[in-house]
């Protein structure tokens, strides 16, 4: 459909997000912030910065003329008890940023890797293989972004929002 934004959330603090309207494309690394932990022992965590997610989806959408809907997906996150800290840092992240995508009434469906994996990447890729499909992949599809995807290691972001643009 012509007039959609599609938008991929690698979710985490340290995903990306990609952006597909037309012929026009965005691709930023999640805005995270770093501050004191809340437990006894001294230590930084990171967290969402909601206010500069939403200003840099404010901004995209408001480059996106006639723009008729938006779709959006996001990975889901790992819940995995045996590695507690890492649960914690995912769900916090989701958290944050449904808050944002509520405020900015933006639509979400939730998807597994494993699902838009399938369809974009090649068959049979081994999990340490599919960072660097990813990236090979997405610098492929979206060259004007090769410099962040190999910054980045990948570039899940952008091909979520691919994997929406095909599915929807």
């Amino acid at each position: 459909m012509e007039n959609r934004l599609y938008l991929g959330f690698d979710n985490g603090v340290t995903g990306t997000i990609g952006c597909l309207y037309n012929n026009k494309s965005w691709f930023f690394e999640t805005p995270t912030k770093k501050e004191q932990n809340y437990t006894k022992t001294k230590a930084n965590i990171s967290r969402i910065d909601h206010l500069q997610l939403m200003q840099k989806l404010s901004e995209v959408i408001a480059e996106c003329e006639n723009l008729e809907s938006i779709m959006c997906l996001i990975e889901r996150p790992m819940v995995n008890p045996t590695r507690f800290q890492a649960t914690t840092s995912a769900l916090r992240a989701l958290e944050s940023t449904l808050v944002v995508l509520e405020i900015l009434n933006i639509p979400i469906q939730f998807e597994d890797s494993k699902k838009w994996q399938k369809l974009l990447l090649p068959s049979g890729s081994e999990k340490e293989q599919l960072k660097e499909d990813s990236k090979t992949i997405g610098k492929r599809l979206f060259p004007q972004h090769s410099t962040l995807i190999e910054k980045h290691k990948d570039a899940d972001g952008l091909l979520l929002a691919e994997y929406c643009r095909r599915i929807f």
